[in-house]
């Protein structure tokens, strides 16, 4: 476990990141390429959606990254709280934009879709406001570590504020289990073979989930690489200050 946590020193994380990243962008590349292309060229249209079916290769896989990515924060966030990690503080930090855009992919998609099936663009379905309540509590987290100078008290700050956003990401993930009513449909990807998508659509769904996996976990890395750059530099200022002083 001491040697797990070494890999969270910002010496050691900049190193092995600076390693891994370009593979990982390589892996992210390909598995979008391979998925996309399959999904959107090479699957047959729905019997009852047609072509408009071929939107679960975007809006799925976004909209179960903005919720991962929620749940990924909350852990960073409380490896902060509970271990004082820099760096699992500045990689929540450093995940929220990238959330904050797969809530908003997965919004505007999920809006695209639902005009043609609905027959209007938004309704108060409750996986719909509860996405978009987890939209907001995204800009909130972010306005809360541009409003707060110090950035341990700003850590502390949004750590706390992780801790009660991930009853709406989880709200999202669970909200048609919770509530029958509703327009949204189930789960596109289930252990139940009667409810999830057939497996010509299904297999490239799953390519480019992972697709997206792959390019979230490279955008994290070079986000977070640059907040340890950032702090690095608000320390060094922070000293010169004091000497100056």
């Amino acid at each position: 476990m001491n040697r797990f946590w070494e890999f969270a020193n910002p010496v050691r994380f900049m190193a092995w990141s600076g390693r891994l990243l370009p593979y990982l962008a390589a892996l992210a590349a390909a598995a979008l390429a391979v998925g996309l292309v399959w999904g959107f060229f090479f699957t047959p249209e729905a019997e009852n959606f047609g072509s408009t079916v071929k939107i679960i290769y975007v809006h799925v896989p976004a909209a179960t990254m903005a919720i991962n990515i929620w749940i990924m924060m909350l852990l960073a966030s409380l490896i902060w709280l509970i271990r004082r990690h820099h760096v699992s503080a500045l990689a929540a930090r450093a995940a929220a934009p990238i959330g904050l855009t797969m809530t908003l992919i997965a919004l505007t998609t999920g809006m695209v879709w639902g005009q043609p099936m609905w027959g209007t663009w938004w309704a108060w379905d409750p996986r719909l406001t509860s996405f978009l309540v987890l939209f907001l509590f995204y800009l909130g987290y972010m306005a809360l570590w541009a409003a707060v100078e110090n950035p341990d008290t700003a850590a502390d700050l949004t750590s706390v504020l992780a801790i009660v956003g991930s009853v709406f990401a989880l709200l999202s993930r669970y909200a048609v289990n919770f509530w029958n009513q509703g327009l949204h449909q189930g789960a596109s990807l289930s252990m139940d073979s009667a409810e999830h998508v057939a497996d010509v659509y299904w297999q490239p769904l799953v390519i480019s989930i992972l697709g997206f996996g792959l390019l979230f976990a490279a955008l994290l890395l070079v986000r977070t690489r640059s907040e340890v750059r950032r702090r690095r530099t608000h320390a060094l200022e922070m000293r010169e200050r004091m000497a100056d002083g």
